[in-house]
């Protein structure tokens, strides 16, 4: 059996669309959305509408964990957009509604996936075809084994679509129990898989999915959502811990084999 995992698929729909050639199957863990690539400030919903000179600085800001006034820069230039009579939700929802419509069409059958901390859920049915399965606080089983399947991301100054509280990460987490490979799109709480060494911070990781890797022992536990880490794998009691890669950048799956 053989399984393609990608995740941070951040709009690159080309590489997608080549993502599960030779697999049986194809898992995707998330952020299918890219607002603003922060290794390219062309590319993204907000230099289309903004500029780059803008995205240049709001990249700058958010670098240097100057979030209060990247949060007013974004709150001046959408009241500038509205006052032009653009409302910011149909605006944002166009955008993300065209790279959904290029990205889910760019998915093989199966594709298992769950929503990235980016990600609009509530558009996802909408897209997701018969041959996409969407999960979240679920498990399915493909080629014998148990997968299980927690999306979204915890709360944080960035303020990211999909943020959730971390009781109700904890309950779904929970939910999904003994799995032999548990898949999320954020880390476990391990600052080693946590720490991104380009942005130079870390990115908040679940102490409730570290919790679950220690007592129920998956074989593995697969993630993105840090997209420079400073460990891409490590061993957490019996589980292998493992980082599949910002497939934005790489254009590359992590294939699982069993």
């Amino acid at each position: 059996m053989r399984v393609h995992v990608v995740s941070d698929v951040h709009g690159n729909s080309r590489d997608l669309a080549a993502a599960g050639n030779g697999a049986d199957a194809l898992v995707c863990l998330g952020d299918l959305v890219l607002f603003l690539d922060y290794a390219d400030h062309s590319r993204g919903i907000f230099p289309d509408l903004f500029g780059v000179a803008h995205a240049d600085t709001l990249v700058e800001l958010r670098t240097a964990r100057r979030f209060d006034e990247a949060r007013e820069l974004g709150r001046r230039l959408w009241a500038e957009l509205d006052a032009a009579g653009h409302s910011r939700e149909a605006v944002i929802e166009g955008a993300v509604r065209k790279q959904y419509a290029e990205l889910f069409a760019a998915f093989p059958t199966p594709t298992y996936a769950t929503y990235g901390n980016v990600d609009m859920p509530r558009l996802w049915p909408e897209y997701a075809g018969p041959g996409t399965t969407v999960l979240d606080g679920q498990r399915v089983e493909i080629g014998g084994r148990v997968f299980g399947f927690v999306g979204g991301g915890l709360t944080t100054p960035m303020r990211t679509p999909y943020e959730i509280s971390d009781e109700e990460y904890a309950a779904k987490i929970e939910a999904v129990g003994e799995v032999d490979v548990l898949c999320t799109h954020i880390p476990p709480d391990v600052p080693e898989l946590c720490y991104d060494t380009v942005a130079r911070r870390f990115e908040r990781g679940s102490s409730a999915l570290l919790d679950a890797i220690r007592t129920t022992r998956p074989r593995y536990s697969l993630f993105g959502h840090v997209h420079q880490p400073l460990a891409r794998r490590m061993r957490v009691g019996d589980t292998e811990c493992v980082n599949v890669g910002h497939f934005n950048a790489t254009g590359r799956p992590y294939v699982l084999t069993w």
